[in-house]
């Protein structure tokens, strides 16, 4: 964690950790990109025709973010919740300096200009200690966006809408927060990291504008011509004992409702897909597999396609973002109704944070199990949601939403 403490003297930071957890899709262990040689910040529409420019100029390794409210750049859509924490809709920059970590290997690429700095950087690194400096924080105090009674309501009210025939499926959301707040954000994301080892976890830093997420998912790769989409529904919690934990596995593996959950969303990535990719190439690679990490066991389903040489790769988000598990089914219909009941604009919640290669590959997260942090505001948030069906009991849902938050929550709370 030296290279992570290092960082701290940049404005733009982004550290991405697979906690060596086995993947078929891993292209390295971490990666930190440090220090903006250029970047583009926005919040407005034509976001993705400003991205897709900036990616094509740039050409290069660009590190960065896409906020769940681009959604009204894709369709015509709104978000006029609550927004605590006021991150920009899009952030991406051009690293001065990256360290891709592979195994026992560390491979560091500097922008030419900015060599002669590597031996004072290699230096400085290497003098750090790897125990983090305590900084004083205050007690926090967490609090409800949506309180339990509340929270019933809401989801009765999607559930009519089931009933009803609009969707068939709506990822609801709800928002835990603190407000005048005081964290060290490198500890706080490694004491996360620390119980969650998820495979997507990220370290973010905009100016004063922190993201310490354990996210576990997969929103989109392309490597090549091949796009792997890995959407995560179905959850179930961890037991104390082995013989438990595999009973639950087992459970997971056939409850009917969780199944259907995750496989409304494959049909949905389906859908997404099929619109950028070679006719009849997109596959479902695996169906309702379950994985599992240090909180929870998760149903993940892999789908794959794949796409010509001549399309743009700002294109292919464009064409699916946002994921389909943070939304709901269909698609558009399932977002409008999110808006009505949340009580919180999503921003960087639910949204992605990746990269770009030189080749035009990319590789984006899911930004769930995440706290986000704004410093100048002493604003800290952290939202969980899940999956509402015809099936779904409001008490069990609520439920689930707390297991989700559990790490979160512990982290906070117990970081002295």
């Amino acid at each position: 964690m030296q290279l992570l403490h290092w960082s701290q003297q940049f404005k733009h930071v982004v550290w991405l950790d697979s906690n060596n957890y086995s993947q078929k899709h891993s292209s390295f262990d971490a990666v930190l990109a440090v220090d903006s040689y250029s970047k583009i910040e926005i919040n407005c529409s034509n976001a993705f025709e400003h991205f897709k420019k900036f990616q094509t100029e740039v050409n290069d390794y660009i590190f960065g973010y896409l906020s769940y409210d681009l959604k009204n750049d894709v369709e015509k859509l709104t978000s006029n919740n609550f927004d605590g924490l006021h991150f920009p809709d899009l952030f991406f920059f051009q690293p001065k300096k990256i360290f891709f970590i592979k195994g026992n290997t560390v491979e560091i690429k500097y922008i030419s200009e900015f060599d002669n700095e590597f031996e004072t950087d290699f230096k400085k690194i290497s003098q750090l200690k790897a125990k983090s400096i305590k900084h004083k924080a205050n007690s926090l105090k967490i609090k409800l966006r949506i309180h339990k009674d509340d929270y019933y309501q809401k989801l009765n009210t999607i559930l009519k809408h089931i009933h009803r025939g609009d969707i068939y499926e709506a990822n609801f959301c709800q928002e835990f927060y603190s407000e005048n707040a005081t964290i060290n954000p490198v500890e706080i994301y490694q004491n996360l990291n620390k119980i969650s080892k998820p495979p997507f976890a990220t370290f973010l830093k905009l100016n004063a504008n922190y993201l310490l997420s354990a996210s576990p998912e997969r929103y989109l790769k392309k490597d090549g011509e091949t796009i792997i989409s890995q959407p995560i529904k179905g959850t179930e919690k961890r037991a104390s004992t082995i013989a438990e934990d595999k009973m639950l596995v087992e459970q997971l593996k056939q409850n009917p409702k969780e199944r259907a959950e995750n496989i409304m969303i494959v049909d949905l990535v389906r859908n997404d897909l099929s619109r950028i990719a070679n006719k009849g190439s997109v596959k479902v690679a695996e169906l309702c597999k379950v994985y599992t990490f240090q909180q929870v066991h998760q149903l993940i389903s892999t789908v794959t396609c794949k796409v010509k040489n001549n399309i743009h790769p700002v294109d292919i988000i464009k064409n699916t973002f946002p994921m389909g598990s943070m939304t709901g089914a269909p698609k558009i219909s399932a977002m409008k109704i999110i808006e009505e009941v949340e009580e919180t604009k999503r921003g960087l919640y639910s949204g992605a944070v990746g990269y770009f290669t030189p080749n035009n590959d990319f590789d984006f997260n899911v930004i769930i199990r995440s706290i986000l942090y704004n410093e100048t505001e002493k604003y800290v948030s952290y939202s969980v949601g899940g999956a509402i069906t015809a099936q779904s009991v409001p008490e069990k849902e609520y439920e689930e939403c707390l297991l989700k938050a559990k790490a979160m929550k512990h982290v906070l709370l117990n970081t002295k």
